[in-house]
């Protein structure tokens, strides 16, 4: 999964990834910096310590680092527009902004934002629908479905015009299908990060209707979780305890890009490893198995299945067994968030 961090300059996006990679991060205002984070996760480390497996392995997310924007002049924007091109293939938007600078509206700031997003996408609907006026004239084996995304866009872009973002106007799966390969801004999942003071941690900021229903707000200071970060256990706690922190906001921040994708992890235990695989919310126990190897799904059988909650309840794989809380499922079950599954399979 990759995630853009996205905000102003001086909003605080490196030092926040600093803060989730747990080592320093310099800002760089030319190129996208990348870095791949491990997705905490306590239920990992509590069957690590009953498994005690040579090698834990977690779901990582990819988060790139965008360079520092600013919209005070046309050379801004053009410089944004560029960049904004280089992320269409990411799965999820971080909205950073920097409100413990002085001066700074958190709403307003992202509102501009939001905005450069509905113009960066318009552009491309209209380059597209220039493409497909030409082109749906000709008798082509696509002709149809060309016809289908040109109707799709000019709805699009009356959406865009009209300040709403694309992800208000798609009504079904097909035509989702017609046009997710380009990468609209204003379609993919976003979520807001608002970076205070230290003095302000763990404070509410007013946003307003700067952020739509459903969209995920995390509030946090990114300077002092970067320090937190770079602590050993004993002195992190020490320090949390100081200042009356009760939990590492980075860690939740990770842990909500991961929802925020509409992710879920099933687990696979054992002396060897013990591993969280990343899988979208409702995937069947057959397509699970083949996140693990395409044979495992080929020769699919059944999928062994313990709820995380029992096996902390009973202790053990042996336990789960004889109080009858192993299941064995079948290819069409739904994985649940945090199933321990081992896949029976024949090839």
């Amino acid at each position: 999964m990759k995630v853009a961090l996205i905000g102003m300059m001086q909003s605080g996006k490196s030092t926040l990834l600093s803060a989730v990679c747990g080592k320093a991060v310099q800002s760089d205002m030319i190129h996208i910096h990348e870095e791949v984070v491990a997705v905490p996760d306590e239920r990992l480390d509590w069957l690590t310590g009953l498994y005690k497996p040579k090698k834990t392995v977690h779901g990582t997310v990819d988060c790139l680092d965008l360079p520092g924007l600013s919209f005070a002049d046309q050379s801004g924007r053009s410089a944004a527009r560029r960049l904004f091109g280089s992320i269409r293939t990411v799965d999820m938007l971080v909205l950073v902004v920097g409100a413990y600078l002085e001066g700074v509206d958190a709403a307003s700031e992202l509102n501009d934002l939001r905005t450069e997003f509905l113009l960066a996408d318009l552009e491309l609907v209209t380059t597209r629908i220039e493409r497909l006026e030409k082109q749906v004239h000709k008798p082509t084996k696509t002709q149809a479905q060309e016809k289908a995304e040109l109707a799709l866009q000019l709805k699009l872009q009356d959406a865009l015009e009209a300040e709403k973002p694309i992800s208000s106007v798609i009504q079904s799966d097909q035509e989702l299908d017609l046009i997710k390969s380009l990468g609209f801004l204003t379609l993919k999942p976003m979520m807001v990060v608002v970076n205070v003071s230290e003095d302000n941690a763990g404070a509410k900021v007013d946003l307003g209707d700067a952020v739509s229903e459903g969209v995920e707000v995390v509030t946090l200071c990114a300077s002092l979780e970067s320090e937190l970060a770079q602590l050993d256990e004993e002195s992190r706690v020490e320090f949390m305890a100081d200042l009356g922190l009760s939990e590492i906001a980075a860690a939740k921040f990770i842990q909500s890009c991961y929802t925020t994708c509409g992710l879920i992890s099933f687990l696979t235990v054992g002396p060897d490893e013990v591993r969280a695989w990343p899988i979208p919310a409702g995937m069947t126990a057959l397509d699970a198995a083949g996140k693990i190897h395409s044979d495992i799904k080929r020769g699919f059988i059944r999928a062994e299945t313990i709820g995380y909650k029992d096996m902390v309840e009973l202790g053990s794989e042996k336990e789960c067994k004889a109080k009858g809380k192993t299941r064995l499922e079948g290819k069409t079950y739904v994985i649940a968030d945090g199933d321990i599954i081992n896949f029976r399979f024949n090839v």
